[in-house]
């Protein structure tokens, strides 16, 4: 993406459907555009000499009334770990497809700053686990499929030239705060390969999601937001507690707890510098090995940056004489937060919110009543961001059972609860749905097929549920996961944003079949929900929009640009 960050219409206007400007007004693009914005902002130019004007675009106000008189309902799906171009590179419409991208400007860079001649392999295989059969065809781990590749983004391919299926579970790929920064490298996304730990890995995508993806069909049908970036630089870890609060958390003293062993080794003194140091015994070179750097889940002056885990159970070592914690004085779990989250926002202006969270019940009860039946829930306790905070922590247990709740187990309603609540039209007014680890496409772990077929299934479930008629749907991921994506995230503040992911927009609202090219971030669905119920404002969104201010650019957009009301 370029630095002017433009707000320009899709090319594929002719998806929309047709207007009846007796009826209907098209909002004018999102609140920071204000009054004056134009109807192309709403990627609709294409008007042939002749036909049919359309409607005046909303002002903001009759905007902001349309949102709160129709919107009654926000759901928020998150899942994991893809970088836009890794799932829908050359979507149809999209401003800036992967295919239209010059040889030169995708090409990587050494950690000396040269140009690769070739890219480095996938250190440690393709595949994480293995042997995985899909169709009669076995895949070992620790192979090389694609070895020698030109210094450029490829299709993954198998070991006879085959399109890697969406049911594979490839390796993991390091997401990281400070590498995710280096790897950016002020916007040339030419270091991805250099200070990631998979090789040449990161540039791989899959070119065949328009035909094996669901998602893609989606994307189709309502729209796709191809200028949208993880809030936060990094990991899962980081961009939750964003999603909720569009702030770090943060360890008091941590220089003098327990936690110091997680302080992060700088290259320099300056606290919020970006660049890690990396270990004397690091490769000097991305073509003879992943780089190696000391622990870095804090900055120097406390921020929490990577994985931490909660002070509450379900955690990774629980209190066995204080069962509803986490076993205390160890240097990887973060303090009990107590900064203000969108939940707080909500519930000053009393509208119900909870998140919904597979496989908490299950993890609970550490499988007890699994009835011998073997379970895959892979549940993740750094991806339950309500769980770090002691507002929602077992002191409070009224709070904490209303608001941290159990998604249930796979895709049948009568064993996954979200689903069972979407059906009897009993979702609170703000949901949050994390599915169980299996089902959330994060390398490593969970292949993209499985996640794919849950959440297509779920928005499913939600179009037939009674409280549709006024519903928003935001899908996306928490972050890239290391993957590669050539389009520069705009330059933000101390946390982010980082890079781009994709993101859908699900509802009787959309302005189907379009895309939408607002530059939009993680806590953009923040925006939408603080205007959507008139909430005071998170002092982390006002801090990112400040910092795009002084840059001399537009403030993220808050999603309204994806709507449209009659009035």
């Amino acid at each position: 993406m370029t630095d002017e960050h433009k707000d320009r219409p899709s090319s594929d206007s002719a998806a929309q459907p047709p207007v009846d400007s007796s009826r209907r007004r098209f909002l004018g693009g999102a609140a920071v555009l204000g009054v004056g914005a134009t109807l192309s902002a709403c990627g609709n130019t294409n008007e042939a000499p002749g036909s049919k004007p359309v409607a005046r675009p909303l002002t903001a106000l009759e905007l902001d009334k349309a949102l709160h008189d129709q919107v009654k309902t926000v759901v928020v799906i998150y899942a994991e770990n893809r970088s836009f171009n890794n799932l829908f590179a050359d979507f149809p419409g999209v401003e800036k497809p992967l295919s239209a991208l010059k040889a030169a400007d995708a090409q990587q860079r050494d950690r000396d700053g040269s140009l690769l001649t070739t890219l480095p392999p996938a250190w440690g295989g393709v595949l994480q686990v293995g042997p995985q059969s899909v169709d009669g065809v076995t895949y070992p781990s620790e192979v090389q499929f694609q070895q020698n590749l030109p210094n450029a983004p490829f299709a993954l391919k198998g070991p006879n030239a085959e399109d890697l299926p969406l049911s594979l579970v490839t390796r993991d790929l390091w997401h990281v705060f400070y590498q995710n920064q280096m790897q950016i490298n002020g916007g040339k996304n030419d270091n991805f390969v250099a200070w990631g730990d998979s090789g040449g890995l990161v540039m791989g995508y899959y070119a065949q999601s328009r035909y094996s993806l669901r998602l893609w069909d989606v994307a189709k049908e309502f729209v796709l937001c191809d200028n949208f970036f993880q809030g936060a630089f990094g990991g899962s870890f980081l961009n939750h507690q964003y999603l909720i609060s569009a702030t770090a958390p943060f360890y008091p003293n941590a220089t003098q707890s327990v936690a110091k062993a997680q302080i992060a080794t700088l290259q320099s003194d300056d606290p919020t510098d970006t660049r890690l140091k990396p270990l004397d015994k690091s490769p000097a070179s991305a073509m003879t090995g992943a780089p190696q750097f000391g622990p870095s889940a804090l900055t120097p002056d406390g921020y929490g940056v990577n994985t931490l885990a909660p002070p509450y159970w379900p955690t990774w070592i629980r209190d066995p004489e204080n069962p509803d914690y986490s076993k205390p004085d160890l240097p990887n779990v973060l303090v009990p937060q107590t900064h203000e989250h969108i939940g707080d926002k909500l519930s000053k202006k009393n509208v119900d919110w909870a998140w919904y969270a597979g496989a908490w019940q299950a993890t609970l009860d550490q499988f007890k009543d699994s009835g011998g039946i073997p379970k895959i829930p892979n549940f993740q306790y750094h991806h339950q961001p309500f769980n770090y905070f002691k507002k929602q922590g077992p002191e409070n247990r009224a709070e904490r059972d209303k608001r941290l709740r159990d998604g249930g187990l796979g895709d049948e309603s009568s064993t996954n609860r979200f689903f069972a609540d979407a059906q009897a039209g009993k979702l609170p007014a703000v949901t949050f749905y994390k599915p169980q680890g299996n089902l959330n496409m994060h390398a490593g772990y969970a292949d993209v097929a499985s996640g794919d077929r849950h959440i297509a299934r779920a928005l499913k479930v939600l179009q037939e549920s009674p409280q549709w008629k006024n519903m928003v749907v935001v899908v996306t991921v928490d972050e890239n996961g290391g993957w590669w994506d050539h389009v520069a995230p705009p330059k933000g503040d101390r946390w982010g944003p980082g890079t781009r992911i994709p993101a859908l927009v699900v509802s009787p609202f959309a302005r189907k079949g379009t895309v939408d090219h607002t530059v939009y971030d993680t806590a953009s669905i923040l925006r939408l929900i603080t205007r959507v119920f008139q909430l005071e404002t998170l002092d982390g969104l006002k801090q990112r929009d400040d910092a795009m201010i002084a840059r001399g650019q537009k403030p993220m957009g808050d999603l309204s640009n994806a709507l449209q009301f009659e009035v």
